[in-house]
């Protein structure tokens, strides 16, 4: 469970650091949140991979509910356009994340499986 709130973290000061990237233009200030953002980001990525998630799931993850997360704020934030071939697209990018997390099960099944020491 711990994995999966680091990797929530490392997503939401990710997307933080980038929407405040934007902001920034406008209001320099904003560059503190940026480095802010950033830095979180990494420690809470750093923390998921020391409890135990691939490097993998978790920098796929993290990547694919970035983009789609900074995509719709961005949208109502900054009125910036989400059209359907971008929303198509962060579905194709979901998918592939869900394909990596399924060969890793998969992965996992064949080196737990009998005849195979732990």
């Amino acid at each position: 469970m711990r994995r999966w709130l680091f990797l929530m973290g490392a997503i939401i000061a990710e997307v933080t650091g980038t929407l405040a990237l934007k902001g920034a233009l406008d209001s320099p200030a904003l560059y503190i949140l940026v480095g802010l953002g950033y830095a979180a980001a990494f420690v809470f990525l750093s923390l998921t991979l020391r409890v135990g998630m691939p490097l993998g799931i978790a920098y796929g993850i993290w990547g694919a509910a970035g983009v789609a997360l900074t995509a719709v704020l961005s949208l109502v934030l900054f009125a910036e356009p989400l059209t359907p071939v971008m929303i198509t697209g962060i579905v194709f990018i979901m998918a592939g994340v869900i394909l990596v997390e399924v060969g890793n099960r998969e992965d996992d099944a064949h080196q737990t499986g009998p005849g195979v020491e732990s």
